[in-house]
């Protein structure tokens, strides 16, 4: 990586920026500091966390920001967005190449606001959807009640067969009993490929939209690691930081359908009718900077070095999966096709809250997470979650994954609980595991950021 040139002006802008806040807010200045730290120190293992690209972050603070741009390129309703319009333009076409859609709108904040648009360009309020159950492994947008997905449409959730698996059959079944006008499919803790033209079928059979929410598993799609919904799904939708590695914010894309008349709309296009709710229906003017950072996120995802971080991703995670089973612990679906690895903490007895709590009080961050068919509340949960995008770009190796299931059982190991909420962990055991992490993220630094000082 070469040194920024003495007379980049965006050089110049960033040094200074970080000296005036320093100066002027010091409280802040520390608290960012002190959370740059953390992040070097610890091992990130939260399935819905990356590291982001410093080239991708920094776009999030440039001057872009100071724009006011309602509209879209070449449809403004404000003067001075001739460089916006470039940006917005290469990150919409950069979105298109990596996944191979006709069609991009880069302006969503979030996955969450991408999937509410693309429920209210194609739902009234109490039409039927038809989404992966919360406990299963969906999302709050696919329909939980905690949602506007749930209160203003009448959801129906699929969820898992016996062996949980994606229960195919039980989800067409509640297709033809329900007749969904929308099928959403994707998830947030199901470590398996789903069958995207499976989901097509049933839509087609009932006359239903399909709406893929590949949020997890973006960068595997983007790699070709695994499968792309892009032409099976009338709509797909993503975040780009979880796995695109990017700025937070959200994408909408759409493949072969995307010039195919709107069922309620029919004298405009899936594309058109997505276009106006993004703007001026759900958001006014979109976050530029942000938009930049997509354009960044999108010109690594293309690159070779991010296939090869794609492909660590699934060595790293089946790996770990099996040292989880190695060491008698139960993972759910047996294993992992993607970055996901849930792990049932309750058969040794430990909540996931618990589990979570003193795993990280050790430097192993993860989440806990409901297991299918859990008995326990979203808030102490029978299992935890873990992920391996941070890891990738640590640039660890599947050996590096027996060490890290041989700190968790440790830590779980000596760990004594005296209720939902409530533990102790040896002092041993701790300081062994912290110990440990240190080696690690020493042998395994985040390559592309520089190392600490002081």
């Amino acid at each position: 990586m070469t040194e920024p040139s003495p007379k980049s002006n965006l050089a110049r802008f960033v040094e200074a920026a970080v000296h005036r806040l320093e100066q002027v807010d010091p409280e802040l200045s520390t608290i960012l500091e002190n959370e740059y730290r953390r992040q070097s120190n610890v091992l990130t293992m939260v399935a819905s966390s990356s590291i982001a690209d410093p080239s991708a972050l920094i776009c999030e603070a440039m001057t872009s920001m100071n724009v006011t741009a309602e509209g879209y390129p070449g449809r403004r309703f404000h003067a001075g967005c001739r460089h916006i319009d470039e940006i917005e333009q290469l990150a919409i076409d950069r979105v298109k190449a990596v996944f191979g859609a006709q069609f991009a709108n880069v302006q969503p904040m979030t996955a969450s606001s991408a999937n509410e648009v693309v429920m209210f360009s194609t739902l009234k309020p109490g039409d039927t959807l038809l989404g992966m159950d919360l406990d299963s492994g969906g999302h709050l947008t696919h329909g939980s009640k905690a949602s506007i997905s749930g209160q203003v449409f009448n959801a129906v959730g699929y969820g898992l067969d016996s062996n949980e698996r994606l229960d195919y059959d039980q989800a067409h079944a509640l297709a033809i009993e329900h007749k969904p006008k929308l099928i959403i499919c994707g998830t947030t803790a199901y470590a398996r490929e789903i069958d995207w033209a499976r989901f097509r079928a049933i839509a087609d059979e009932v006359g239903a939209y399909v709406l893929a929410d590949i949020t997890h598993i973006a960068g595997l799609v983007a790699a070709g690691i695994h499968s792309n919904p892009i032409d099976h799904a009338h709509f797909t939708t993503t975040c780009t930081h979880k796995q695109l590695f990017g700025g937070r914010g959200g994408l909408i894309m759409i493949g072969k359908d995307h010039d195919q008349p709107a069922h309620d709309e029919p004298d405009k296009t899936l594309a058109q009718v997505i276009q106006n709710r993004v703007f001026p229906y759900f958001q006014g003017a979109p976050n530029q900077s942000s938009i930049a950072a997509k354009a960044r996120g999108m010109g690594f995802v293309g690159s070779e070095e991010f296939k090869a971080v794609a492909r660590r991703i699934v060595d790293l995670s089946q790996a770990l999966a099996a040292a989880f089973v190695d060491k008698g612990y139960r993972v759910i679906t047996g294993g992992t096709d993607n970055h996901i690895v849930v792990v049932d903490v309750m058969q040794k007895g430990i909540t996931g809250v618990n589990a979570e709590k003193a795993l990280e009080d050790c430097g192993l961050v993860v989440n806990k997470n409901r297991i299918p068919f859990d008995k326990k509340s979203p808030f102490v949960t029978s299992g935890i979650r873990l992920g391996t995008n941070g890891l990738a770009i640590r640039e660890m190796e599947p050996g590096d994954m027996v060490d890290c299931v041989e700190v968790i059982h440790d830590v779980l190991s000596h760990l004594e609980q005296s209720g939902d909420k409530e533990y102790r962990v040896d002092p041993g055991a701790a300081a062994r595991a912290e110990a440990e992490v240190a080696r690690l993220c020493a042998l395994r630094p985040i390559r592309t950021y520089p190392p600490l000082q002081g």
